[in-house]
C-alpha cells in the first residue's frame, strides 16, 4: 500500500512538473528544421533555444524543408504532418518563420493571397485552448543571385512588408531576423541556410523575447489626451498628435519592457529605422517631437523640456536614450547639457557638432546657405557673430564629458557634408582627454548617407547596456555549436564530439591531477584527445607535466556560457580532479562587455565551488589579447583581469595573472609567443604558458 501511494505521489509530481512546462512551437521551413547543418538535432535553433531555456520549457521543432506559407505554394506548410502536430501540441508560444520559399518564382503568382493565408495560419493557433503568444519572424536575407529561386529583393520588398502589415493588423509580435543576418553572409554557407553558429544567433534572439520582463497592461496611448491618428510603423502601432503646436509621434512596443525605457528621436523621423525597430521588439517606446528648424536653440530646449515632462506623466522612465542623426546631433547634445540627469545614453549618427562646419561651410563642410540663414535667425546672430559662434556641442566637449552618460557615434569616414575631421573626430579626442565615455563606429568609404548600420546590433547592444536591458549571455549555460574546418578537429567531428570525448576521458580516470579547461588555446595542448588535429602545445605540456595525469578540456570557440553548460552536464563533478586550470573569456569579447565576461567567469566558479569542493582552481581567465595596448580586445582583457582578481579566496580559488609573460614593456603583445591575430599562442607561447603554470600547480599538488 505504501509503495502504491509513493508511486502515485511521484507520478503526480511528474505530471504536474510536465504540465507546468511552457511549450514553444517553432513553425517554419528548412531554416527551422536545420537543413544543411551538421548535427541538426542538437544545433537547429529550436534545439539551441531549448538548451538555453532549460527544463521549464519544451521547445518543439515543427520545421519542414521547402515549405511555403501560401496554400497554393509548391509545398504548402498547411498539408504537412508538422502543421497538424503543432496544433495538437497546444503551445503557449508560437514562433512562425515562413515566407522564404514563397519568394520563389513558382510561388509569386499567388502573392495576392499571402496575407489572407498568413492570417488564417495565425487564427488557427489563436483559436487553440492555450491562446498562445504568437511571434512572426521575418525571413532571413538570401544571398543567392538566381532571381527564379529564393530571391532577396522579393523577400525584402514584398514578403517582409506583408508580414509587417499583418503584425499591425493582428497585434502579433514581430522579430526581424533579416537585419540580424544582412551583413553576416558568412553565417549562411549556402547563401540561404544558417550554419550552426547562425542558428545560435537566432536562438539567442528568441531567448531574449521569451525572457523579456514586461509591464503588463501598460498602454501609453491612453495617457495621451490630444486627438490621435493611429498608423503602422513597420508593424507597430504609431500615433500622431499635436503638442504645443508641434507634430509628435509615439510608437509603442507589443510588450512594454520593465522600467519602460524609451528612445527620443531628434529629426528625420523614420529614416533608417532599423535601430528603432529593433528596440521596439525589445520593449522600448520611440518618441518624436518635431523641433525643426530650431537648431537646438533655447526655444527647442524649452519645447523638449515640456515634452519630457509629458512623457513622465505618461509613465516612461526618467532616463531617456537620445538619438540624433545629422543636425539632430545638435538637438540631443544641447538638451543633454541642460538635463544630464535625465539622459541614459546618446546615440549620434553622422552628427553635426559644429554649426560653423555645417550649415556654415566655414571649413571643409558643405555650406547650406538656406539653413545657415535659419541658424542665424534662431540664435539672433549677425554675420560676424555667426562666424565667431562658440555654442555648438563641440565647444562644450569638456562639460559633456563630465556629465556621466555614455555616447556612441556612427560616422561615415567619407562624409563631405558633415566632415568627421571637423565634428566627431575632435569631439571624441576632447571627450576622451576629459575622461568621458565615448565609442565611435567608423564606416570606411561611406559618406553622410546612409545613416545607421544595416545590422544595428552594435548600436542596439550599446543602448541595451546603457539602459540595463541587455541580456548577459555569458552567464546563460548553453552548449557550443562550433563546426568549421579551422577548429582543429578531425574531419566529421563537431562540438558535441569534443564534449563527449572530454567527458569520457574524465569519467574513465579514477583520479586526475590536472584538468585544463578552456577554449581553442587550451585545446591546443591536446593530451589524449584523438579528435584534435592541431596541437602546437602538446609536446611541451607532455614534457613539463609528464609526472602527472592530466586532461585537456579545451574546445575551440568556447565561451564562458559553454564552459558552464559543459560543467553542469558533464562528468566533472563526479570525478576526483585535484586541480582545474580555468582559461576562458576571450571568445566572449566580440559580443560581451568586460563586466559580462567577468560575471560569466563568476558563475563558473560558483558552480565549481558548490559541485567540485575538493578541486583546487587556478583562475587564469582570458590570456592576454590584442596586439596593441589600445586594441578593443586588450582593453577588455585588462578590465576582465581587474574584475576577476576579486574571485581569489586562497582556499580553493587561486588567481594567476600572466600578462607580464606575454606583453612587452611598451604594451605590445609579444609576437614571439602569440599569433598575429592577437589571441592564439604559437608553439613558443605554449612553452611560456606551461612553465608559467608549473610553480603554482606543483605547489598545490603538494598540499
Amino acid at each position: 500500500m505504501l509503495k502504491h501511494l509513493l508511486f502515485s505521489y511521484l507520478l503526480t509530481i511528474t505530471l504536474l512538473t510536465h504540465a507546468q512546462k511552457i511549450k514553444i512551437a517553432c513553425i517554419g521551413n528548412s531554416i527551422t528544421y536545420g537543413a544543411a547543418m551538421v548535427n541538426r538535432e542538437k544545433n537547429a535553433y529550436p534545439a539551441q533555444l531549448q538548451a538555453m531555456l532549460g527544463t521549464s520549457y519544451e521547445v518543439m521543432n515543427f520545421g519542414i524543408n521547402g515549405s511555403t506559407l501560401l496554400k497554393k505554394g509548391n509545398i504548402p506548410y498547411w498539408n504537412t504532418p508538422e502543421y497538424s502536430n503543432a496544433l495538437k501540441s497546444n503551445p503557449n508560444i508560437v514562433f512562425i518563420k515562413l515566407g522564404t520559399n514563397d519568394s520563389k518564382l513558382i510561388n509569386r503568382p499567388f502573392y495576392n493571397e499571402f496575407k489572407k493565408d498568413y492570417q488564417s495560419l495565425i487564427q488557427s493557433f489563436q483559436e487553440l485552448p492555450s491562446h498562445p503568444r504568437i511571434v512572426l519572424l521575418l525571413p532571413l536575407p538570401s544571398f543567392l543571385e538566381d532571381s527564379s529561386s529564393i530571391y532577396d529583393p522579393i523577400i525584402k520588398k514584398q514578403i517582409i512588408p506583408k508580414i509587417q502589415e499583418l503584425a499591425f493588423e493582428t497585434g502579433c509580435e514581430i522579430i526581424s531576423l533579416y537585419s540580424l543576418f544582412i551583413d553576416r553572409a558568412d553565417l549562411l554557407p549556402d547563401k540561404i541556410h544558417p550554419s550552426s553558429l547562425g542558428a545560435t544567433l537566432i536562438a539567442k534572439r528568441l531567448y531574449e523575447l521569451v525572457k523579456l520582463k514586461e509591464i503588463k497592461g501598460f498602454d501609453i496611448f491612453k495617457k495621451i489626451k490630444e486627438e490621435k491618428k493611429v498608423s503602422s510603423f513597420y508593424g507597430f502601432e504609431c500615433i500622431d498628435f499635436s503638442f504645443l503646436e508641434r507634430n509628435c509621434k509615439i510608437v509603442k512596443p507589443k510588450k512594454a519592457a520593465a522600467g519602460l525605457p524609451w528612445v527620443w528621436r531628434a529629426r528625420f523621423w523614420g529614416h533608417e529605422p532599423q535601430t528603432d525597430r529593433a528596440l521596439l521588439e525589445r520593449g522600448f517606446h520611440i518618441v518624436y517631437c518635431d523641433a525643426s528648424e530650431l537648431f537646438g536653440n533655447k526655444k527647442a530646449i524649452d519645447l523638449w523640456n515640456k515634452m519630457y515632462d509629458y512623457m513622465q506623466l505618461a509613465g516612461l522612465s526618467k532616463k531617456v536614450t537620445l538619438e540624433g542623426m545629422s543636425r539632430g546631433g545638435v538637438y540631443i547634445y544641447n538638451w543633454a547639457m541642460e538635463n544630464p540627469q535625465k539622459v541614459a545614453c546618446i546615440y549620434a549618427d553622422a552628427p553635426v557638432l559644429d554649426l560653423k562646419s555645417w550649415p556654415g561651410g566655414l571649413g571643409k563642410g558643405q555650406k547650406s546657405a538656406a539653413d545657415w540663414e535659419i541658424f542665424k535667425t534662431d540664435y539672433s546672430l549677425t554675420d560676424a557673430q555667426a562666424i565667431e559662434f562658440k555654442n555648438s556641442p563641440i565647444d562644450h566637449a569638456n562639460k559633456i564629458a563630465s556629465l556621466g552618460f555614455p555616447m556612441l557615434h556612427v560616422v561615415g569616414d567619407a562624409d563631405e557634408a558633415v566632415p568627421v575631421v571637423e565634428n566627431t573626430e575632435p569631439f571624441e579626442k576632447a571627450i576622451k582627454k576629459a575622461g568621458g565615455d565615448i565609442t565611435v563606429i567608423h564606416k570606411p568609404g561611406v559618406g553622410h548617407h546612409p545613416h545607421s548600420l544595416a545590422n544595428p546590433t552594435p548600436i542596439v547592444d550599446f543602448i541595451l547596456n546603457a539602459t540595463r536591458q541587455k541580456t548577459n549571455f555569458a552567464v546563460i549555460a548553453s552548449p557550443g555549436s562550433e563546426y568549421r574546418s579551422g577548429a582543429g578537429w578531425k574531419e566529421g567531428t563537431d562540438w558535441w564530439t569534443q564534449n563527449n570525448e572530454i567527458n569520457e576521458l574524465i569519467a574513465k580516470n579514477a583520479s586526475t591531477d590536472i584538468v585544463f579547461i578552456g577554449n581553442s588555446i587550451t585545446q591546443g595542448i591536446a593530451g589524449n584527445r584523438a579528435s584534435v588535429t592541431n596541437h602546437p602545445g602538446k609536446a611541451i605540456f607532455e614534457s613539463v607535466y609528464k609526472k602527472y595525469s592530466w586532461i585537456s578540456a579545451g574546445i575551440s570557440g568556447d565561451r564562458t556560457q559553454h564552459i558552464l553548460w559543459r560543467l553542469q552536464h558533464g562528468t566533472y563533478a563526479n570525478a576526483k580532479i585535484k586541480i582545474a586550470v580555468l582559461t576562458i573569456g576571450v571568445n566572449n569579447f566580440s559580443d560581451d562587455s568586460a563586466e559580462e565576461v567577468a560575471q560569466g567567469i563568476h558563475q563558473i566558479l560558483l558552480w565549481m565551488k558548490k559541485n567540485m569542493p575538493a578541486t583546487k582552481i587556478i583562475l587564469v581567465g582570458p590570456l592576454p589579447a590584442g596586439v596593441k595596448k589600445q586594441d578593443m580586445y586588450r582593453v577588455k582583457y585588462e578590465k576582465v583581469q581587474l574584475l576577476i582578481t576579486k574571485e581569489e579566496d586562497k582556499k580553493q580559488i587561486f588567481y594567476l595573472p600572466l600578462a607580464s609573460n606575454f606583453i612587452q614593456p611598451n604594451g605590445d603583445l609579444n609576437l614571439k609567443y602569440c599569433s598575429s591575430d592577437g589571441i592564439h599562442l604559437i608553439e613558443k607561447g605554449y612553452e611560456v604558458w606551461a612553465l608559467s603554470l608549473q610553480p603554482m600547480i606543483e605547489k598545490l599538488l603538494k598540499k
